[in-house]
């Protein structure tokens, strides 16, 4: 008996349960190339890398942002600092925002991961892929489980980030390159969303809103230094940019030692933070009364059912759409209370979106801002006494803008006009 078109989606789906290398590859944008493990950056890569004083095999961090469905190249200067190189759509991943928490919960995963030459997989079926390394030490001291969880081509995900073969092509060379330069290991950084005052707003009513809070003080720390933060946990949270005692070490799962934070970030992020925090109350008047409908894998994917219908032949073309487009804002008043401490009150809170009189479109987000990092701040002035070393990496502590004016040389007529205090490490 022939299968339908219908048996044959079903067979694809179960086949990418794991998201486990077993799809056979993908053709309907592969690019041509004699070696894919060996292909150089394309001509306008190579360029904006000159242009923006940039070496060819320096070191680069990855950023994905799952509400806007982007992946982020940065790569370092020849001061060090990273600068945006490239930005991807992301073609498709699956279920909602939020960590992946088990195997075959079909979350794609959210936090810090350290890439290795080792993650590289030239040989993947999903034309070229790049483990996550999930789970990371976070997730196993959570006993979060999962495997096989990639950036890979064939533009078909299950808890996965897929990208379309032209686009992983590229990534993968990026990570080649920097590898070949001396990088030891590239931070991949995964956020449900770009972690502004108004989004963190947004989803204050979140389920995940404290890990997300968590999360958001690596993502600070970057907007400040635009370095990758040193990452470590203990007491099973993240902690970011952190000195501690010659000889201590971080355990995932012990009491944290004693830490501080460099003055200089600390002093920069308080101007950072005083900032963030004008521009949360007036997300927060903004959205008051109402409360965010995160969308389904489905509603994501009807955004874009006519391109699907269009590349039907396609078995692995599955683009699952925008959750920033696909989403919605509600009334409070409108939500029953109890079903935001309920362990599944986002679902609850998400089926009554499909009427949509109670709902309209979120409003175009602002400028982004970034948000606190308090608690750090404050274990750095509990440890402050404490004779303090290095750990690993080197800490991404701003130095002043030389091209700074000195305050006394500024009019007191536009002092208006300084930048903040933090902004003085964004120069370029």
């Amino acid at each position: 008996m022939r299968l339908t078109s219908t048996a044959l989606l079903l067979v694809f789906a179960a086949a990418l349960a794991g998201c486990n290398d077993t799809l056979e590859s993908a053709t309907y944008d592969t690019p041509r190339v004699s070696n894919k493990v060996e292909q150089p950056l394309p001509g306008r890569i190579l360029a904006e890398i000159q242009k923006k004083g940039m070496e060819r095999n320096s070191p680069i961090m990855l950023r994905i942002f799952k509400e806007e469905g982007v992946l982020e190249v940065w790569k370092a200067k020849t001061n060090n600092r990273f600068d945006l190189i490239e930005s991807y759509d992301i073609c498709a991943w699956s279920g909602r925002l939020g960590p992946k928490v088990k195997e075959g919960d079909r979350q794609a995963p959210e936090g810090f991961y350290p890439l290795t030459p080792y993650h590289l997989n030239p040989h993947s079926k999903y034309f070229l892929a790049i483990n996550t390394g999930f789970p990371n030490r976070f997730d196993q001291a959570h006993g979060r489980s999962g495997s096989n969880l990639m950036i890979h081509g064939a533009c078909s995900s299950s808890g996965c980030y897929s990208m379309t073969d032209a686009q992983i092509l590229e990534i993968y060379a990026f990570a080649r390159d920097a590898f070949k330069g001396g990088q030891k290991s590239v931070q991949l950084q995964a956020f449900p969303f770009r972690m502004t005052a108004e989004n963190m707003a947004r989803h204050r009513h979140s389920q995940h809103s404290e890990f997300w809070k968590m999360l958001k003080v690596g993502y600070d720390q970057f907007e400040v230094t635009k370095r990758p933060p040193d990452v470590n946990v203990c007491e099973k949270k993240y902690v970011f940019n952190q000195l501690v005692p010659d000889g201590t070490s971080f355990n995932a799962q012990a009491a944290c030692p004693p830490m501080s934070t460099p003055p200089a970030l600390e002093m920069a992020m308080a101007g950072y933070n005083a900032a963030y925090g004008k521009a949360y109350d007036k997300a927060m008047n903004k959205f008051d009364g109402k409360i965010w409908y995160d969308p389904t894998e489905a509603e994501r994917k009807a955004l874009v059912a006519d391109l699907r219908r269009s590349r039907a032949k396609d078995l692995a073309f599955a683009p699952t759409g925008s959750a920033l487009k696909a989403g919605k804002l509600l009334d409070l008043d409108d939500v029953d209370p109890a079903m935001l401490s309920a362990p599944n009150g986002a679902a609850a809170v998400n089926r009554m979106a499909s009427n949509p009189t109670t709902s309209q479109q979120a409003a175009p987000m602002s400028t982004p801002v970034p948000a606190p990092s308090t608690p750090q701040i404050a274990a750095g002035q509990a440890a402050s006494q404490a004779p303090v070393t290095q750990t690993a990496g080197a800490i991404p502590v701003p130095q002043p803008n030389p091209l700074a004016p000195s305050p006394v040389a500024v009019a007191p007529e536009a002092q208006a006009k300084k930048k903040p205090f933090w902004m003085l490490w964004q120069s370029e």
